[in-house]
């Protein structure tokens, strides 16, 4: 289905401004990863907030590329951006909960990585706090749905601007937006480990991804598709729900 940009950018900036008032805050705080979601959601911000909106770079052993990108994003939209080197945090409480010096030879997987975007909530809300501004989500529809995200990491936030959004309507959106190409055009990544990548960690291609989603969500049929990728998706799905859920209480 296609989209109006500019009526999608017309809406979020709306929606985010009656969000932030209704808040009682002034403004939005975004970590800019050099990536093309976080790009969007920081330019929609800076057209809804002249004025109060925040980036934050958060490198931890990360590409310096992703930095790069991160600035260059950022001085395009004239956003003001705070750096927060988070290496040595990550290897303190690496080293405090296995009782050894971070290895990333030994060191591996997703319950090592996922300190980093926790690590990385908590600047945010910091920054949150000191400028009574609201912390922006850059998760979109095809992450939201799969749970491709890490529950109180990058899912800790206090808006989603672009939640209804599959991640092939982010690109329309980034280049209708102005988002630099070289941002537009790069592998997505959350930059959990060295050469990660979404689309290698998930098997799939996010075009894959959101055509499986779609029709999951108009309830069509899987014709034409690899029968194997879309039982993945469905699991994905199915085994995430708890990320999408505040969490539940015993009622007595």
């Amino acid at each position: 289905m296609s989209m109006d940009m500019q009526v999608v950018e017309d809406k979020i900036v709306d929606w985010l401004r009656k969000q932030v008032k209704d808040a009682w805050c002034k403004g939005a705080v975004v970590g800019l990863s050099g990536g093309i979601d976080s790009a969007c959601v920081a330019a929609l911000c800076k057209k809804a907030f002249p004025d109060d909106v925040q980036g934050v770079i958060m490198p931890c052993m990360s590409n310096p590329e992703d930095r790069k990108h991160a600035e260059l994003l950022a001085k395009r939209f004239d956003i003001p951006v705070e750096v927060v080197d988070l290496e040595t945090s990550f290897k303190d409480i690496v080293r405090s909960v296995t009782g050894e010096s971070y290895n990333p030879a030994e060191h591996k997987g997703l319950t090592i990585a996922n300190i980093k975007p926790r690590l990385r909530m908590t600047v945010l809300y910091y920054y949150a706090s000191k400028l009574n501004y609201l912390v922006m989500g850059t998760d979109n529809q095809s992450e939201e749905m799969i749970g491709y995200f890490t529950k109180y990491g990058d899912g800790g936030v206090d808006l989603l601007p672009i939640v209804d959004l599959y991640k092939r309507d982010i690109r329309k959106l980034a280049a209708h937006l102005g988002v630099p190409k070289e941002i537009i055009t790069k592998k997505p990544s959350a930059g959990l480990w060295d050469g990660q990548t979404d689309e290698g960690e998930m098997g799939l291609s996010y075009d894959e991804l959101d055509d499986i989603l779609e029709r999951m969500k108009l309830g069509k049929g899987f014709e034409g598709l690899d029968p194997a990728k879309v039982e993945k998706v469905k699991k994905m799905v199915r085994i995430s729900e708890h990320k999408r859920r505040m969490p539940p209480g015993c009622k007595l």
